[in-house]
């Protein structure tokens, strides 16, 4: 076996909130960020060294929506593993529970955030986002993506 064969393939893991209100999915007009300009998507975020996916879930929220969620009322919806870039594993939480208002925090990256009805969700969206929403509606807990 070689050293590159040997080597240990490391993927980025990424946190996404499905935040609920009335039935609604909170989703946000991706801007200026170099990916997927233009299209909606869910608050969600890389998780850094030292984060539980939870912590991670949390600080994005609060960064981006300027609100905080109750970790213990977060529960897991789905975990997809993307073939975007080298791999990615992607956990999507539910959450209906938090403190504040949500508003949009990062206007240099959102140029607008809304509620959004299961049966409205916007066109355009991040497909694998929309792909997940589905997944979670159905109850399937585990999907790939673009393998």
């Amino acid at each position: 076996m070689t050293d590159a064969a040997r080597e240990r393939h490391v993927v980025i893991v990424d946190v996404h909130a499905v935040l609920l209100r009335d039935e609604r999915i909170l989703l946000g007009r991706r801007h200026q960020t170099g990916y997927a300009d233009g299209l909606f998507h869910l608050p969600a975020g890389h998780l850094e060294a030292g984060e539980s996916v939870v912590e991670g879930l949390v600080r994005e929220v609060r960064e981006e929506l300027g609100v905080h969620l109750n970790s213990g009322s977060v529960r897991f919806a789905h975990v997809m593993h993307s073939a975007s870039g080298t791999g990615r594993v992607a956990f999507f939480f539910v959450a209906d529970d938090w403190v504040g208002t949500p508003s949009n925090q990062e206007t240099n990256k959102c140029s607008e955030i809304a509620w959004f009805g299961w049966d409205d969700l916007p066109d355009p969206m991040v497909p694998y986002a929309r792909v997940a929403l589905d997944h979670i509606r159905a109850g399937t807990n585990f999907s790939t993506f673009g393998w």
